[in-house]
């Protein structure tokens, strides 16, 4: 599946998944809600869009963290080690690791 096939949902997103509540250079990482299965740009925007609250997925579930600015899929666990994209080297906000909670579910959360 090709990126332009990968919908990134939220308030005001640009083409790489920076929306109005995140938007600096590297806020382009989009996570999919466990739900409605669909990629958000921040949980705040799914909250805002969507008549159920943001639910976390499980860390190790594959394809449930997208990288805004080529598509690559990771699993919220792999996703979390990385400061870069490995597929195009693009940087991801290292804040994001506050919300850790809010994306997926893990043993030690």
């Amino acid at each position: 599946m090709e990126k332009n096939q990968r919908i990134i949902y939220g308030i005001h997103t640009d083409n790489e998944g920076r929306c109005v509540h995140y938007h600096s250079e590297v806020d382009v990482v989009a996570n999919m809600c466990a739900m409605c299965h669909k990629f958000y740009a921040c949980y705040k925007c799914h909250d805002e869009l969507e008549d159920h609250p943001f639910e976390p997925v499980e860390s190790d579930e594959e394809a449930t963290a997208m990288c805004g600015a080529c598509g690559k899929l990771y699993s919220y666990k792999e996703y979390a080690c990385l400061s870069k994209c490995t597929g195009c080297g693009h940087e991801f906000n290292p804040r994001c690791a506050l919300h850790k909670s809010i994306y997926a579910r893990t043993s030690d959360t």
